[in-house]
């Protein structure tokens, strides 16, 4: 039997890869940009053997009004462009959530970025987020999958290693150790009580 539990979170910072090229290009003005998907849906990561995550497609329907920034590898110090700027366009289609970064051209670093980029030297990127709802599967056959249904998004980043952190997986692990123990409790209570009354 297949248990389905949905679970609002406590706010805490993770960070999750998303595997899509980015692409440079030009726009008819002259401007830089680099673009490209830092999200997909309906994409099941595996986080560990048998432990798998997605995204929902309505996940960053209430977040794309936030105070977002591009960064480079997760570096605050390295902002490439921001949406309350206007440097930092996000939106949603039916296949993820979709970016388009402005190159400041007077930015050293952002101009090296951008060039990274065009030479497919760096290509993936990664987004910072906080997990507002979430659905957790678990799986007769043992396995067990959570579909993180919002979001509150805090950054993107084009990143040259992106991966997810081990603090969000190691958050994953402890849920399910959890989740068994509980398991374990309710059978023995379950046990118990069937020894006393026969």
């Amino acid at each position: 039997m297949v248990k389905n539990e949905m679970v609002t979170r406590d706010k805490e910072n993770l960070t999750r890869t998303c595997k899509t090229a980015f692409q440079t290009r030009e726009k008819e003005d002259g401007k830089k940009v680099i673009e490209g998907y830092f999200a997909v849906f309906n994409s099941e990561t595996e986080l560990w053997p048998g432990a798998y995550e997605e995204i929902a497609p309505e996940a960053f329907n209430n977040t794309l009004g936030n105070d977002i920034r591009a960064l480079v590898n997760h570096d605050t110090t390295l902002v490439l462009g921001r949406n309350k700027a206007g440097t930092l366009r996000l939106s949603i289609d039916s296949k993820g959530l979709w970016g388009e970064i402005e190159i400041n051209e007077k930015d050293s670093d952002a101009i090296n970025s951008y060039e990274r980029v065009k030479r497919g030297d760096v290509d993936q990127c990664s987004f910072g987020f906080n997990i507002i709802s979430e659905e957790t599967e678990w799986r007769d056959d043992g396995t067990i999958k959570w579909t993180i249904k919002e979001i509150d998004l805090h950054e993107v980043s084009v990143c040259t290693f992106p991966a997810y952190e081990d603090t969000g997986i190691q958050a994953r692990h402890k849920e399910v150790q959890q989740y068994k123990e509980k398991q374990l409790e309710q059978w023995r209570h379950e046990y118990l009580g069937k020894l006393r009354r026969q």
